[in-house]
């Protein structure tokens, strides 16, 4: 029953990080093109050469 009194905290603390990287995201525009990031894996128009 003592451990409950670690592993809550640690709980709540891990929960609020993931919480602030999850806002972060949405602040820095990480969602906004994610239909150009689909069609452009499909994209055969890169520069690199390829290697036999």
């Amino acid at each position: 029953m003592n451990i409950l009194v670690v592993l809550i905290p640690v709980s709540l603390f891990l929960g609020g990080v993931g919480l602030a990287a999850f806002l972060w995201s949405l602040r820095h525009d990480q969602y906004e093109d994610l239909e150009g990031d689909a069609w452009r894996i499909l994209s055969e128009d890169d520069d690199t050469p390829h290697k036999p």
